[in-house]
């Protein structure tokens, strides 16, 4: 299992532990987390999902007055750091 799987199963433990329903998704170049995120979620569970999803590389919040608030997680695949990765002077 790639370490951004781990990671992405690792932050979608802990967002479910505060109560959000997740899903994780394995992309080409990331893995994702999304949760529905309820309007009834305390201050308190906030603050935690702020620290749950600081773990990621990049995160946000989706809110649409249709579809609620999706929040979402990425964690990159690691990239070779040697050798020959794409051509001379190609760094992905």
């Amino acid at each position: 299992m790639p370490a951004s799987r781990v990671s992405a199963e690792a932050i979608a433990a802990r967002l479910s532990a505060v109560g959000l329903t997740t899903r994780v998704d394995e992309l080409d170049r990331f893995t994702s987390v999304e949760a529905e995120v309820p309007e009834t979620l305390s201050a308190a569970s906030w603050r935690e999902v702020l620290d749950v999803v600081a773990e990621a590389d990049r995160f946000g919040l989706h809110a649409t007055s249709l579809n609620g608030r999706t929040l979402w997680a990425v964690v990159h695949r690691t990239v070779p750091t040697t050798g020959d990765v794409g051509g001379p002077g190609h760094q992905r």
